[in-house]
């Protein structure tokens, strides 16, 4: 039997499909973070801690794509409109 090797095609992104990729992670970043926020809000015992180090860490990575757009232009100030076009879209 003879054995066939596919090669494996790598696609680089499209500028704009990295930027949506950016604003997305942008999204799921600050939702993430409301979450934290409200468990927090209900938290007991060693989910205090839990959640505080959670929300630092998710404000961490917010921090970091939020400068990461602002370094490549992108506006983020609609950001909370993705809300409606990523919910339909999953």
């Amino acid at each position: 039997m003879d054995e066939y090797v596919q090669e494996e095609k790598v696609v680089d992104k499209t500028e704009k499909e990295k930027e949506l990729d950016l604003l997305i992670s942008i999204y799921k970043a600050k939702k993430e973070l409301d979450e934290a926020n409200h468990n927090f809000d209900y938290a007991e015992g060693d989910l205090i801690d839990y959640y505080t180090y959670k929300m630092k860490a998710t404000r961490a990575k917010l921090d970091y794509f939020l400068k990461k757009a602002k370094k490549l232009g992108i506006e983020t100030n609609m950001i909370d409109q993705i809300d409606i076009r990523y919910n339909k879209a999953i």
